[in-house]
């Protein structure tokens, strides 16, 4: 550590060191304060998003409440546009394809679903996936939800296990494949998921007259 014995050498060597180091300093002052006026700007403009966001939302919560559709269809786009990286995003897909089913138009309802499902927000993605297999049954799709659902991650999916299984279930009533129906309800039943009809599908399947066919079907 230099020391210094006079007021003229301290005076000095601080003009050396700035001579030196004064533009890198000046320099890094005025970065640090730009970095903190854009981060704050940032924040700022992010809250407001996120407002604004909302505030569409409301509104397309009441026109959906109200019945008004078409008044919901422009709302839930216009927050698509401008806020498509807020949650409010996706949630407002969800929405535009159960207008979109009302309107009848099942094919526009299960492509918004089919875009919810792959984003980023797993547990939206879970239910839009729901909603999409319900759609693919609606048309008849039976074969085609199956094949959606055997190709979820079960990493990604385990707290909608049990939805996915009595879906599963319903897709092989519809095929006529009541063993693997039976076994799937069966399943979900024993997972600890419980669904108002889940028990009654799963009677409905054991019924006496449906227990003989099986017992003569065996026999054969």
């Amino acid at each position: 550590m230099e020391i210094y014995d006079t007021e003229e050498e301290q005076l000095e060597a601080v003009k050396r060191w700035w001579k030196e180091n004064g533009q890198a300093t000046i320099i890094g002052i005025v970065m640090g304060v730009a970095l903190i006026l854009g981060w704050n700007y940032w924040q700022d403009h992010k809250k407001a998003q996120a407002a604004q966001a909302s505030s569409l939302y409301s509104e397309l919560l009441q026109a959906t409440a109200s019945n008004k559709l078409d008044s919901a269809e422009k709302i839930a786009e216009r927050i698509q546009q401008q806020h498509p990286k807020t949650e409010y995003a996706a949630y407002s897909g969800l929405l535009l394809a159960k207008v979109k089913v009302q309107q009848g138009d099942l094919t526009k309802a299960e492509s918004i679903l089919a875009s919810i499902a792959n984003g980023s927000n797993k547990e939206l993605g879970n239910i839009a996936k729901i909603r999409q297999v319900r759609l693919m049954m609606a048309n008849g799709q039976y074969e085609q939800g199956l094949k959606l659902i055997n190709g979820i991650d079960p990493a990604s999916s385990v707290s909608y296990s049990g939805n996915y299984d009595e879906l599963v279930g319903d897709l092989y009533v519809a095929l006529d494949r009541l063993d693997l129906a039976r076994s799937s309800y069966q399943k979900a039943l024993e997972s600890g998921y419980r669904s108002p009809l889940l028990q009654l599908k799963i009677d409905d399947l054991t019924a006496p007259e449906k227990v003989a066919t099986l017992v003569t079907e065996t026999e054969k």
